[in-house]
């Protein structure tokens, strides 16, 4: 039995030496991981933040091309925005140069009125076609709104006290959004 105890004895102690070359191995990879942990902890949050840098001027860098491109855009916009009602106008007025040699040439009083009324209707008809229509005032209710009072006189009729008798200046619409006040003359 001595035999036996011995046997289990020298089991049992192999078996805790192996143990604690295990635990020693496990307390110096433990060790090793604590040591090297926070300098690769380190590393790697630097890595991140290195990561969020680069993205942040990424984006910063987008966006400043697209506000450089946005401007740039709007300036040119702005340049060109009457292209358009000018390219309509410079029609009207290459009448308006047929219209004045006309006069120059005839004598015919009738011809050179209606010449002159197809320029004014084809002006009226270009700056509607872009959106643009005249204010009517005569006989509406004055509305500071859309006019401008330059003066009052006594109304010819008690109906149309407070209404627009004559207008100076008429007012027009681009779009429907007023662009220009009526200047009028008010009844008191």
């Amino acid at each position: 039995m001595d035999e036996k105890f011995e046997q289990t004895h020298e089991e049992m102690a192999h078996a805790t030496a192996d143990q604690q070359v295990q635990e020693a191995e496990t307390v110096e990879q433990v060790a090793t991981e604590n040591s090297n942990g926070p300098e690769a902890q380190i590393e790697k949050l630097e890595a991140e933040v290195a990561e969020h840098k680069d993205k942040y001027l990424r984006l910063m860098a987008e966006f400043d091309n697209f506000r450089r491109r946005t401007a740039k855009e709007r300036i040119e916009l702005m340049q060109t925005a009457g292209k358009e009602i000018v390219i309509s106008l410079l029609e009207v007025l290459d009448d308006c140069d047929r219209a004045e040699k006309q006069i120059q040439q005839s004598n015919d009083v009738d011809q050179i009125k209606e010449g002159i009324q197809l320029v004014f209707h084809k002006l009226r008809s270009s700056l509607a076609a872009k959106g643009v229509k005249p204010l009517e005032s005569i006989q509406q209710e004055f509305d500071v709104e859309l006019h401008e009072a330059i003066t009052e006189i006594p109304a010819p009729t008690e109906e149309l006290k407070g209404k627009v008798i004559d207008e100076v200046v008429k007012g027009y619409y681009l779009n429907d959004k007023l662009i220009r006040f009526a200047k009028v003359v008010v009844g008191k």
